[in-house]
């Protein structure tokens, strides 16, 4: 891996992925909304700032999402789902990742190998539901995950060494989850950058289309 593009560099996870891969002598390029002001729900932001950009990139990585969105915590039934928080999560925890891939095709090199990666989540897999609630969150990462394995099969057909991947990172104590860890353990940023990057390093393109932990265990979709 030569080059790098983190979606997201200032946030916890994704700015611990640009130290890690910029530690390992890797050209690593960051954007996100706090710096450079992308809005990953809205496709005039996104192509704006992926159209500045130029090369390509052995590894892009989508590392932007939201838990709380707009005060709207998640839910814990029923009665408190409301249509505006559902569509807000669908927007940045789904939409958003896709509307990257869509604009960063040109980025990503047609015959050599390359990884697109999108931060999920184990609460999105439907078959692991055992305690529901989370609507939005819930749906919006079963959403990115749905995304992201239609997408492999199609750009499979034209970037032979393409793997496009969800990565689950376990719990990680950033802001992200600060009041929502419960009894989970927990890593640093650092150390879930490191074993994502380490499972990234042993995928291939035969792996495109998968949902794993950052062990490299598959979750039920």
């Amino acid at each position: 891996m030569k080059r790098a593009l983190i979606i997201g560099s200032s946030g916890g996870i994704g700015a611990a992925l640009a130290q890690a891969l910029e530690a390992r002598d890797i050209e690593t390029v960051g954007l996100s909304r706090s710096v450079d002001g992308l809005d990953i729900t809205s496709e005039d932001s996104v192509a704006e700032a992926l159209g500045h950009l130029e090369g390509t990139f052995d590894l892009i990585f989508v590392a932007t999402g939201a838990l709380r969105i707009n005060g709207a915590a998640p839910e814990k039934s029923l009665d408190a789902v409301d249509a505006r928080a559902l569509a807000d999560q669908y927007a940045v925890n789904a939409i958003g990742p896709l509307l990257i891939l869509k604009h960063a095709r040109r980025l990503l090199p047609r015959h050599d190998p390359s990884v697109f990666a999108v931060l999920s989540a184990r609460v999105g897999s439907i078959g692991d539901n055992r305690l529901g609630g989370w609507y939005g969150y819930r749906a919006a990462k079963a959403g990115v995950n749905q995304f992201i394995h239609g997408a492999s099969v199609e750009l499979g057909r034209k970037y032979k060494g393409l793997c496009c991947i969800c990565l689950h990172p376990g719990t990680v104590e950033t802001d992200f989850t600060k009041g929502y860890q419960d009894r989970h353990a927990t890593v640093t940023p650092d150390v879930a950058a490191e074993r994502l990057l380490d499972v990234i390093g042993g995928l291939t393109s035969r792996d495109s289309g998968r949902f794993l932990d950052y062990a490299g265990k598959d979750i039920p979709w």
